[in-house]
């Protein structure tokens, strides 16, 4: 599966989006770091070197096996764990890191609940991912298509807009900007701010 996974998101026009999203984002020295949904790891290429703590988590024992292997370093933690359920105290993070994964777990209010739960006050929160586009509906083709994808461990009809509806004094979006595939893709970031 890690393989497979590497070949479509870890080349061409994803490891390219994904290069570029990192090269755009501030992360400041001694920060905590959260990967949600770390994969294979390849997103930790682009901020290893940095002075920062990063905990790794995935729920699949494979790929996090594969991350570890490739990408071991004394500053980072790799953990098995379900990111619908994060074992860390509030605010335990500068930065949330949580790419391609809110399309892919059972429940994306639950997982994102849980990510801002463990931001800090003022910190943010980075993703990129598919999203179907703001205040429209599915065409028809992705609305047949749905069901048939959702077979393969990920959903192509998610808005963004209602997973942080009910969060919103919690929250603010600071960027939102299409990442790949024309806007299909897109880079988000958030901030956790004071209720």
């Amino acid at each position: 599966m890690g393989t497979l996974y590497d070949y479509f998101f870890n080349s061409g026009p994803f490891l390219k989006a994904r290069k570029k999203i990192f090269e755009d984002v501030d992360i400041k020295a001694n920060s905590q770091i959260l990967f949600v949904g770390v994969g294979t790891g390849a997103d930790l290429r682009f901020i290893m070197g940095k002075d920062i703590s990063v905990t790794a988590i995935d729920l699949s024992p494979e790929m996090l096996g594969r991350a570890k292997n490739q990408y071991y370093s004394p500053n980072v933690t790799f953990m098995e764990m379900d990111a619908q359920n994060l074992t860390f105290s509030p605010e335990s993070f500068d930065m949330v890191i949580a790419n391609l994964i809110l399309s892919v777990v059972p429940d994306p209010n639950q997982c994102f609940q849980e990510m801002i739960r463990v931001t800090r006050t003022g910190g943010r929160i980075l993703i990129f991912d598919k999203f179907a586009p703001p205040s429209r509906e599915l065409p028809v083709m992705k609305k047949i298509l749905r069901p048939v994808v959702a077979l393969m461990g990920t959903d192509i009809g998610r808005h963004f807009e209602q997973i942080i509806m009910p969060y919103e004094k919690q929250i603010r979006v600071e960027e939102d900007a299409s990442a790949l595939f024309n806007g299909m893709y897109r880079k988000i970031i958030v901030r956790k701010h004071q209720t």
